[in-house]
């Protein structure tokens, strides 16, 4: 296997997508935050000290995968056509999961986005409800569908 962001070189670069087809692109990727189910009591209730821990969660993921290109160095900035961002509160985890959907026409793969969107959203949830728990876990992020470009389509089982 090649690692495409070094050149002959070794040196870091960005990768040329140029000659690439533009294709309708998605990833999902998947999160958790894992709380006491005290912690998650707070956010069911609307009782948390911050506000509205997934609406603010859900905007920060929103506009994390906007902002991948900028934090992550050797990302393409792209042309976005849909983040959703969905926050579940699971008494079972007990947490709250983390989903986010990204889709653009283009020429690269939305991997990145969605993986953003994602770590961002749950850092916010760690964030919002630190104050009442500082143990709580970021666990489980990763990529469960990506279709489009090339190998237009790679689902992992869901756990």
């Amino acid at each position: 296997m090649t690692l495409t962001h070094f050149d002959a070189e070794g040196h870091a670069h960005m990768v040329d997508v140029s000659a690439k087809a533009e294709t309708a692109r998605t990833a999902v990727a998947e999160g958790a935050v894992v709380m006491a189910p005290e912690t998650l009591a707070l956010v069911l209730a609307g009782t948390a000290k911050k506000g509205d821990v997934l609406g603010v969660a859900r905007l920060a993921g929103i506009m994390a995968a906007k902002q991948t290109s900028g934090l992550i160095p050797l990302c393409h900035p792209l042309a976005i056509d849909k983040v959703a961002v969905e926050l579940t509160p699971d008494p079972a985890l007990p947490g709250v999961r983390i989903e986010a959907t990204v889709k653009t026409t283009g020429r690269t793969g939305v991997e990145m986005e969605a993986l953003t969107a994602v770590s961002v959203a749950a850092l916010t949830v760690y964030d919002m409800l630190k104050a009442a728990e500082k143990t709580m876990r970021i666990e489980g992020i990763r990529v469960v569908v990506k279709t489009g470009g090339k190998s237009d389509l790679m689902l992992r089982d869901k756990d």
